[in-house]
């Protein structure tokens, strides 16, 4: 048999007050069996309950946390939803909320600060506890326009350069230095760097590690080249590689360090697909060491960071802030590690 209720005649949700009216008890006894089922009797309780599910009731979580002023939310600001590398950063961040029983809001800026600026504002009228972001710049004054208003961040795979906020990323300076030295050990005194656009601090301090490490090997300065993409992918990797096919052979790179997997796998595709062999007329080296590179068709020598540890940390750093009085911010930093595969030792 079908009970119609006013609520659901209405087309409305059933309200606290349908449920009292249901069970013929107080709001405040449908509140006591929300909040405090303790205080209350079984049976009355047990009266309450099947008025809820008669009605189909379903509890307004995020109203009852925003009157305790919490919401139990966190978000995450990604760069980029289509690297994997950020995927698994995300990953991290989440388990960590799981274990604190908190929510999380996945945003992507793609890129662009318009859109990494929606997401911000968005967020604290949400009234979301706390953000996690990988940002387009990391100096960028709202960052600390969010903290002033009330709203703790922390900085995913990027720092602040004044500290002003709890930070976790990995020495990409390192980073590049080690792929170059590499490079370098393998017999390779004409290499290239791919990678851009120049406004992300990553592939800035990736360049400068490898510079430096060149720079140490007492190599030319101009037989390190740098190729320029317009952004990080797949598909920039695959133009790129057609930009080096096009140099003329004396001045080809013999080997190419790439700024992120993304990039390497596509320019190992287009590479392969004109029938040029890696690593003997092309060595290749990738940056993050995502689950794709292992599985390449020629297994992608890479710079592994710590993806699933940077967002892990991130997380437990923003619930110290959310918690803690006496929360002190800390800038965490990572050690990459290189993982050499055929791409490069053949």
């Amino acid at each position: 048999m079908s009970i119609s209720t006013p609520a659901a005649r209405n087309g409305r949700r059933p309200s606290v007050k349908d449920v009292a009216e249901r069970a013929q008890v107080s709001l405040g006894t449908v509140s006591n069996v929300l909040n405090r089922p303790d205080r209350v009797s079984a049976g009355t309780r047990e009266r309450v309950e099947r008025a809820m599910a008669d009605l189909g009731f379903v509890l307004n979580e995020s109203a009852r946390q925003l009157r305790m002023g919490r919401s139990n939310t966190f978000a995450y600001v990604m760069l980029d939803a289509t690297n994997p590398f950020f995927t698994d950063v995300a990953r991290g961040i989440e388990l960590a909320a799981e274990k604190a029983d908190l929510s999380l809001f996945l945003c992507n800026s793609d890129g662009r600060d318009a859109r990494e600026s929606a997401h911000l504002a968005h967020l604290q009228q949400q009234r979301v506890d706390g953000i996690l972001i990988t940002p387009v710049d990391p100096d960028a004054p709202e960052l600390a326009r969010i903290t002033a208003q009330g709203t703790p961040l922390v900085i995913v795979d990027r720092a602040n350069t004044a500290g002003a906020f709890c930070s976790v990323t990995v020495d990409d300076r390192l980073g590049g230095r080690v792929a170059i030295e590499h490079l370098v050990d393998r017999g390779h005194t004409r290499v290239a760097y791919v990678g851009g656009p120049w406004s992300l601090g990553q592939v800035r301090e990736r360049w400068e590690g490898s510079r430096a490490a060149w720079d140490d090997a007492g190599l030319a300065e101009a037989d390190l080249i740098h190729v320029a993409t317009e952004a990080l992918s797949f598909e920039e990797g695959r133009i790129a590689g057609e930009r080096i096919a096009g140099l003329p052979r004396r001045s080809r790179p013999s080997a190419v360090f790439c700024a992120n997997d993304l990039i390497a796998l596509g320019l190992l595709q287009q590479v392969v697909s004109t029938g040029q062999r890696v690593p003997e007329d092309l060595a290749i080296v990738g940056y993050d060491d995502i689950a794709f590179a292992a599985g390449a068709a020629v297994p992608l020598t890479s710079v592994r960071q710590p993806r699933q540890s940077l967002g892990r940390t991130a997380a437990e750093l923003l619930i110290d802030e959310v918690n803690n009085p006496d929360h002190e911010h800390q800038q965490v930093e990572f050690t990459p590690e290189l993982i050499a595969r055929t791409s490069t030792l053949g």
